[in-house]
């Protein structure tokens, strides 16, 4: 039997060399405030792979994906393992676009903080007097940078995107550019609201785009989990305050108020964690996360 290992390993995921293909393993790692904790969450890979491939199925219209299986069946002997069921997800291999691509369609977190201090987020002017949590009147695209591990991604301007993708892509910049905006404000639109029908307000997400081998535009990494959005019950929601969360917000909440945790967190907040993933998980596709 053929034995792999990682080409590559992000502060979640693993990914694997197979030809042609990658394999993508979302391990039960979690990562706030760009550090890698010393928990484990159990089930969380198994969750977020399995949220993924319900939003890539929800949105193939939309935009194509790179998701092929995530059936190990479909993968090499090496991965048809218990340690790999349920988490690991067969792909296309893509030139991957070197922008973060952030969408908001509520002010929070940092986009309310800088809102406070200048009335802008991330460049952009929004109106006077919006409240912490409330609706934007359109979803704003806020890109950033695509940081090594260890480092922090930086926010930057629509124009500054151009820039750097013209950088890599010459004559393309714009075009890319572009297109990944209106792909992620057009993939935000349609899962925020299927995701309100359901109960889950998505208040903001990130997106990452590559290019196939013909130069089209394909959705990659993982879609609209916990760990890349911020999901808020719609039950209780109030603009004015900050809001509970079915995403690892908790978790950052909980190390804020603890400075002191060297990078560790107590079961309790572990199995809530769980809890939130699970539930969010249920509410979206309509069944339980086994």
């Amino acid at each position: 039997m053929r034995e792999f290992t990682p080409i590559k390993e992000g502060k979640v995921r693993e990914i694997y060399d197979n030809g042609d293909t990658l394999i993508i393993v979302a391990t039960d790692r979690i990562s706030a405030f760009d550090v890698i904790l010393k928990n484990k969450i159990t089930n969380k890979g198994a969750i977020l792979t399995q949220m993924s491939k319900f939003w890539f199925d929800f949105t193939k219209d939309v935009v194509p994906n790179h998701m092929i299986s995530v059936d190990v069946k479909d993968m090499p002997e090496f991965f048809q393992k218990e340690q790999f069921e349920g988490r690991s997800m067969l792909c296309r291999k893509l030139e991957i676009i070197p922008i973060e691509c952030i969408v908001r369609g509520y002010i929070t977190g940092s986009g309310w903080a800088s809102y406070q201090e200048n009335g802008t987020v991330c460049g952009i002017k929004l109106p006077e007097g919006l409240q912490e949590s409330e609706k934007l009147p359109e979803p704003i695209y806020t890109p950033s940078t695509k940081a090594e591990l260890g480092l922090h991604d930086e926010n930057i301007s629509f124009e500054h995107s151009i820039e750097v993708l013209e950088a890599k892509f010459p004559g393309k910049g714009e075009e890319y550019a572009v297109k990944i905006k209106d792909a992620t404000i057009a993939l935000y639109k349609k899962c925020a609201a299927y995701a309100l029908s359901k109960g889950i307000i998505i208040a903001d997400t990130k997106f990452e785009f590559g290019l196939d081998k013909d130069g089209n535009l394909v959705l990659g990494d993982e879609m609209l989990t916990p760990d890349s959005s911020r999901f808020w019950p719609l039950e209780g929601y109030e603009a004015g305050k900050g809001q509970p969360s079915f995403d690892k917000q908790y978790v950052r909440d909980w190390l804020k108020a603890n400075p002191d945790n060297e990078n560790l967190l107590p079961d309790e907040v572990v199995v809530k964690t769980v809890d939130k993933y699970k539930e969010a998980f249920a509410l979206l596709t309509g069944k339980d996360f086994a």
